[in-house]
């Protein structure tokens, strides 16, 4: 484990209620940060209260980040501690399963706004605070699901596709600021994820995942570090690899084997 000793700064972790983004914020806990973290969902202020037992400040804000008035209400909350953000963390994220027409749309453009739409508007206004100040580390959740056309999960694999490359960009401009920007690349990890997206009944679904402390402590350390994207997982390293030099045809062919409704063992 890296060390990454903080004098007491200001982390901001979304989506934060449960999996990655419940790790990345534990991870910055026990360095000493103190928190505001966000989710949808009531759930958040359960992580709250399990979070300050590692003797931190932690403030929890329940708020839909996929709406641009949710992402206000979390940057008023942050604007209110009177504190500059050290590290943003920009977790949140929902993922879909089944077939892109078969989808009910208000949920697949749910998925479009909370990915991406309310990602970047909390990026573009906590970002340019740091940039003010010369300082500041940003964190990105990408995935290993952005290297691939994502067949019965298209809209998320679209997503993180756009998160992927956004990552690199804005570390390009942003490489004589003082800021960093960093993009964890996970891939199928053991969260809440497959349930909420419906996909427990694809194989996928049913397939053994990595663990999310591993992952974010892996996502943690190399925004701490400075690089510039992670893939956890050396299975996630050789599967991000292949999907570089593969048809995107055949790509689209090999993701349906794993997310095709009913892929799963009966």
């Amino acid at each position: 484990m890296a060390d990454h000793e903080s004098d007491g700064g200001l982390a901001v972790v979304t989506g934060a209620s449960t999996g990655i983004g419940y790790e990345l914020a534990k991870c910055a806990a026990q360095d000493g940060y103190d928190l505001i973290i966000a989710a949808d969902e009531e759930r958040i202020n359960q992580a709250a209260a399990h979070l300050r037992e590692f003797g931190t400040s932690v403030d929890a804000v329940e708020a839909d980040l996929s709406t641009l008035e949710g992402v206000d209400r979390l940057v008023e909350r942050i604007t209110a501690s009177g504190r500059s953000v050290d590290l943003l963390m920009a977790n949140a994220g929902r993922g879909l399963g089944k077939a892109f027409l078969d989808q009910d749309f208000h949920a697949a453009r749910k998925v479009v706004d909370t990915n991406i739409t309310g990602t970047i508007y909390l990026i573009h206004e906590i970002g340019n605070q740091m940039r003010s100040r010369g300082e500041g580390r940003i964190l990105l959740t990408g995935s290993i699901a952005g290297f691939m056309p994502g067949s019965y999960q298209a809209v998320y694999n679209g997503t993180k596709a756009f998160i992927n490359s956004f990552s690199f960009a804005l570390r390009e401009e942003l490489k004589d600021s003082g800021v960093t920007v960093s993009c964890l690349m996970p891939g199928a990890t053991e969260t809440e994820f497959f349930r909420r997206a419906d996909l427990l009944d694809t194989s996928i679904g049913q397939a053994k995942k990595d663990d999310a402390g591993e992952v974010a402590r892996i996502g943690y350390d190399a925004m701490m570090d400075g690089e510039g994207d992670v893939v956890s997982g050396w299975k996630n390293k050789v599967q991000a690899a292949v999907a570089n030099v593969t048809p995107a045809s055949v790509l689209a062919h090999q993701h349906a084997n794993m997310t095709k409704p009913g892929s799963g063992a009966k």
